[in-house]
C-alpha cells in the first residue's frame, strides 16, 4: 500500500514554482518627485498637488489662529464653524484639483470655493483672505487655454473679494464702509491678484509654448533621424548597385575581352605555319584586346576600392589611343575636345572606343583608324572609323559587343548606328546628349 503511494507520488508532476508576485507599494517619496517638464499633463499635476498642500497650509495657519481666539476669548463656535467651512473648501479643492475635468463640470466647484471663502472671512476675518484667493484663481489659470476667460474670471474675483472684504468689517465689527473706503482698504490685496494674474498667466503660456516648441524639436529630430536613416539606406542601396553594375561590366566587357583574347591566339596557332602574316595580325589584335581588359580591369578595382583614380576624358581617350599603337604598327589619327560628362557616359566613351579598335583589327584587319569626339549644338557626337574590309551593312549581325554598345546608348539617351560597306572600311557614329558646360 505504501509503495503505491510511494510510485504515485513519484509519477505526480512536480509543481513548477511560481515567481513572487510584485507588491506595489505606495511611495511617499513619489509625491515630491521632480516632474517631468516636457510632460504638460504631468507638470501641471505636480503643480495642482503643490496647491493643494499650499491650500492646507494657509487653512492650519487660520485654523491656528483662530484657536488662539477662541481659548483667549472662548469662541468655541467660531473655531468649529472655521473648522467646518475648512473641511468644506478642502473637499471642493480636492474634487476639483484631482477628479473633475472641464469647465463647465467645475463651476459647482468655483461657487462653493466662493461661498467658503466669503464665510471663512465673515467668521474669521482672516489676513490670509487673498492667499486663498490666489490659490482658486491659480487652478482656474492653469486650466484656461484661453487668456479671455482668465481675464473675466479674474475680474470677477476681484470684484467678489471687495464685496467679502466689506461684507466682513460689517459682520465682525458692525461698521459699514463706503465703496471708495472699501477699494482704499483693499487696495494692496487687489494690486497682488492683479500681479498674481499677469505672472501666473504669462507663466503658464510661456511654458505651454516651450512644451509645444520642445515637442516640435523632437519630432525635427525624429524627422531627421528617420531622413538620416533613410539616406543611409540609400546610400547603401546605390553603393551595392554600383558594386553590381562594375561587377557587371567586369563579367561582360573584361571577360569579353579576355575571351576574344583566347579564341584570337587559338586561331593565330592554326595558321601559324600557313599564313603567318595573318597570324601576326590576329595575335597584334589579342595583344591589343588583352591590353583593354587589363586596363579594364584595373578601373574596376579602382572603383571598387572607392578611389576612383578618375583622368580628364580626352586624356584617358588618348591613352587608349597610345596603347592601342604602342608596338602594334597600328595607326590612329584623332581629334578630341576636352569635354566634361557624367561618370556613366565617361565609361561608354571609352569603352566603344576600346570596343571599335578592337572589333575593326578583328573581323575588318585593319590598320589605320580615325577618331573624332566634338560638343556641337548641345549633343556629343563620337566617330570612329577605320580602312579595314568592310561589311554589307544589311547583312550585319550585331554581336556581343556591339549590341551591348546599343542597349548602353539607348539608356544614356543616346543613338548609336553603322556605316559600311565591302572594301569600304567600318564607321561607328554615336551621339549623346551633352551634359552641359563644366562648373
Amino acid at each position: 500500500m505504501h509503495k503505491k503511494k510511494e510510485s504515485a507520488a513519484a509519477a505526480a508532476p512536480a509543481e513548477t514554482p511560481q515567481a513572487p508576485k510584485k507588491k506595489h507599494r505606495f511611495r511617499l517619496s513619489k509625491f515630491f518627485e521632480k516632474p517631468d517638464f516636457k510632460e504638460e499633463e504631468r507638470f501641471f499635476s505636480f503643480g495642482k498637488k503643490l496647491l493643494f498642500g499650499i491650500l492646507i497650509l494657509v487653512e492650519l495657519l487660520i485654523l491656528l489662529q483662530q484657536a488662539g481666539e477662541a481659548v483667549r476669548l472662548h469662541k468655541w463656535g467660531a473655531l468649529a464653524a472655521t473648522l467646518g467651512i475648512e473641511a468644506v473648501l478642502t473637499v471642493s479643492e480636492a474634487v476639483k484639483l484631482f477628479a473633475v475635468k472641464g469647465f463647465k463640470n467645475k463651476v459647482y466647484c468655483y461657487v462653493i470655493d466662493c461661498v467658503a471663502a466669503f464665510v471663512l472671512t465673515a467668521v474669521t476675518g482672516s489676513t490670509y483672505l487673498s492667499t486663498l484667493y490666489m490659490i482658486i484663481l491659480t487652478e482656474f489659470y492653469i486650466s484656461s487655454e484661453k487668456m479671455l476667460p482668465s481675464i473675466i474670471v479674474c475680474a470677477l474675483c476681484m470684484v467678489v473679494y471687495v464685496i467679502t472684504f466689506g461684507a466682513s468689517n460689517w459682520f465682525r465689527y458692525g461698521e459699514s464702509a463706503s465703496i471708495l473706503g472699501v477699494l482704499a482698504q483693499s487696495f494692496n490685496d487687489l494690486l497682488i491678484l492683479l500681479i498674481h494674474f499677469v505672472f501666473v498667466n504669462f507663466a503658464v503660456r510661456f511654458y505651454r509654448q516651450y512644451v509645444r516648441l520642445s515637442k516640435a524639436l523632437k519630432a525635427l529630430d525624429e524627422s531627421k533621424a528617420e531622413l538620416q536613416k533613410a539616406y543611409d539606406d540609400l546610400a547603401e542601396v546605390t553603393a551595392l548597385e554600383e558594386r553590381q553594375r562594375i561587377a557587371k561590366d567586369i563579367h561582360d566587357t573584361a571577360g569579353h575581352s579576355i575571351t576574344t583574347v583566347i579564341m584570337q591566339t587559338e586561331a593565330a596557332k592554326l595558321i601559324l605555319d600557313k599564313n603567318p602574316e595573318d597570324a601576326k595580325s590576329k595575335i597584334i589584335a589579342a595583344n591589343l584586346q588583352a591590353k583593354h581588359a587589363l586596363e579594364e580591369l584595373r578601373e574596376s578595382v579602382h572603383l571598387l576600392s572607392g578611389n576612383p583614380g578618375k583622368q580628364t576624358l580626352e586624356n584617358a581617350l588618348q591613352g587608349i589611343i597610345n596603347e592601342s599603337t604602342d608596338g602594334t604598327g597600328i595607326r590612329i589619327r584623332s581629334d578630341i575636345d576636352d569635354i566634361a560628362v557624367s561618370d556613366a557616359k565617361y565609361r561608354f566613351l571609352c569603352n566603344t572606343l576600346k570596343e571599335g579598335i578592337s572589333n575593326g583589327l578583328r573581323h575588318g584587319r585593319a590598320t589605320a583608324f580615325w577618331f573624332e569626339l566634338k560638343e556641337t549644338d548641345g549633343k556629343i557626337n563620337f566617330l570612329l572609323s577605320d580602312n579595314g574590309s568592310g561589311v554589307n551593312i544589311n547583312e550585319m549581325k550585331e554581336g556581343f559587343g556591339l549590341t551591348g554598345m546599343s542597349k548602353r546608348a539607348e539608356s544614356l539617351g543616346g543613338e548609336l548606328w553603322f556605316i559600311s560597306e565591302p572594301g569600304e572600311g567600318f564607321e561607328i557614329h554615336l551621339t549623346l546628349p551633352s551634359d552641359g558646360p563644366r562648373e
